[in-house]
């Protein structure tokens, strides 16, 4: 993705935030450098610059603010709001709640967001027919364990080990209640990879609306404009290359919504790329319909959970998904490089 850094208007304050995916954990807060970008008034803004890594991605924050005092106070604020997410929604902490949850069956007083974000993943489900489903992470497990042993069949794990993980994956089956989350089943996991992105985005745009951000543009996987660029014109982000993700291959502009794109070149098992990390969940299999697909919508945890469902669905199903979604739009790139735009 691309953002570009410019002057904000006067009186009022401008701040972008990036990631791009890779690692673990959320690193201390780390200034790296200070500079100064050109600007509309003599001597331009300065721009303070963190980079590190949080929700498992490299990631840096940009702030261009009048007061670097000030600039590095919302930095620190962005990052406690990711790390305090993450403390809920990772798969690789020991101490998180989802993992938890994943290896006792059953959390008793779970986090308020921890509820909150698999209710709206359930509802996702329901207005995409089964197409999102937060229970995928058996089959995560299947595809990744299998890849990883050295002796491993091209073809895939065996269809057995895909029908018995399958069988653990259904959304009806996760009893989500304020004071209660458990599995009907035992072996069944869920995975939010597919919307927590998404939904930490909102949280840390929230809280710096809440600070007074007029013009903000935060990427956390996804991302979340609020307001126009500080120029007056729309934001420009960049769409990765499926075939090349270190190109860009289109821009679209951006304007209080979000954006969110998903495509098997995230994640592959294989060399080949014929198996990713994008589950069909009425099938057990690996879903190959698109190369990516592209969702603007009002908030990023929408836009997140409809890029991954869109994502493992053929073309005849879209029109009934996005019915249920008025006023978002999606980008589907073919196997085969063309371009389809939904709704027309």
């Amino acid at each position: 993705m691309q953002t570009a850094v410019t002057r904000p208007l006067t009186r009022r304050r401008f701040l972008a935030i990036g990631a791009v995916a890779a690692g673990l954990s959320l690193l201390p807060h780390r200034l790296l450098r200070a500079e100064t970008i050109p600007g509309n008034v003599p001597g331009g803004v300065p721009v303070r610059v963190w980079r590190g890594v949080a929700l498992g991605a490299d990631a840096s924050l940009s702030i261009a603010h009048p007061d670097p005092a000030e600039a590095d106070r919302l930095i620190a604020l962005s990052l406690e709001e990711v790390a305090r997410l993450e403390r809920v929604f990772s798969l690789y902490r020991a101490d998180s709640a989802l993992r938890r949850l994943n290896r006792d069956g059953v959390l008793d007083s779970p986090p308020a967001d921890l509820v909150r974000l698999l209710s709206e993943a359930a509802a996702a489900a329901h207005h995409t027919g089964g197409a999102f489903d937060p229970t995928v992470q058996p089959l995560w497990q299947l595809y990744a364990g299998h890849f990883a042993r050295p002796d491993a069949d091209p073809a895939g794990p065996p269809a057995g080990a895909v029908r018995a993980a399958r069988a653990l994956v259904d959304v009806h089956a996760l009893r989500v209640e304020p004071d209660r989350i458990a599995f009907a089943a035992a072996g069944m996991a869920v995975t939010l990879n597919g919307i927590a992105q998404g939904y930490i985005t909102d949280r840390v745009t929230e809280r710096l609306k809440a600070e007074g951000m007029e013009h903000v543009l935060v990427d956390m996987g996804e991302l979340r404009a609020l307001g126009h660029h500080p120029s007056g014109r729309p934001w420009t982000v960049g769409l990765a290359d499926p075939g090349n993700p270190d190109r860009t291959t289109a821009t679209v502009e951006l304007t209080d919504g979000a954006m969110a794109t998903s495509g098997g070149y995230g994640t592959r098992f294989d060399a080949a790329g014929r198996f990713t990390h994008l589950f069909d969940p009425a099938s057990g299999t690996c879903a190959a319909h698109w190369l990516a697909v592209t969702v603007q919508a009002p908030d990023a945890t929408t836009a997140d959970a409809l890029s991954t469902a869109l994502s493992v669905v053929p073309a005849d199903r879209v029109p009934a998904i996005l019915a249920a979604y008025p006023g978002v739009t999606a980008r589907f790139t073919h196997p085969d490089g063309r371009i389809l735009r939904l709704p027309a």
